[in-house]
């Protein structure tokens, strides 16, 4: 974890969702900065999303995943509540990177499915981190989070590292496409889809 989470710059972005505020700040690696991306005053209990980088989902707008319409609901819950943080984390492909998780797309048309594609790469099924999200939700003076998210393992991490967190759930509508991936998220890592 890069020990320095001071800001690097902000700098207003409006969008779809209305105006918001995109802090950027030092990543692991110092080509891959980490975001925040704040709409109103960020005070009490402050609607959160940790976001891990999908370029396929969250530019590309690949159905093979829901990270591009969590992101998307995400800004829009942020939006009609008024104020909220998306913490957007460079860790592209649960932590493998954009060419092996081509690759992993390769073993799941194969028949894999996502995480089995991600040890048949040599990798762990989940490499993603959350050190760096703790720091800049700390850095913006935020301790009690509505966490938007279907993974119970990231409100523990938040818990454990003294965050008061309650989770919302946070789900998209299923397509062909994710279906299978959906289905392989609840039932090997754990997701919850209330």
């Amino acid at each position: 974890m890069n020990e320095n989470n001071e800001v690097l710059v902000e700098a207003r972005l409006p969008t779809k969702f209305g105006d918001f505020r995109l802090l950027a700040f030092p990543g692991e690696n110092r080509n891959k900065e980490n975001l925040a991306l704040i709409m109103g005053e960020i005070k009490g209990e402050v609607l959160v999303r940790i976001h891990s980088e999908c370029f396929t989902g969250d530019v590309l707008h690949s159905m093979r995943c829901d990270c591009g319409e969590q992101l998307d609901l995400a800004m829009k819950k942020i939006a009609d509540e008024g104020k909220g943080v998306i913490v957007y984390l460079r860790q592209e492909g649960r932590g493998i990177g954009l060419v092996n998780k081509l690759k992993a797309y390769n073993l799941q048309d194969g028949g894999m499915d996502t995480v089995e594609a991600n040890i048949a790469l040599g990798f762990s099924a989940e490499l993603r981190d959350y050190s760096e999200a703790t720091s800049i939700l700390r850095n913006l003076g935020i301790t009690q989070i509505k966490l938007m998210t279907n993974n119970p393992s990231k409100t523990e991490e938040l818990k454990k590292d003294g965050f008061e967190v309650c989770q919302i759930a946070h789900v998209t509508i299923a397509n062909n496409e994710n279906k299978d991936y959906l289905k392989t998220k609840a039932e090997k890592m754990n997701h919850k889809f209330d």
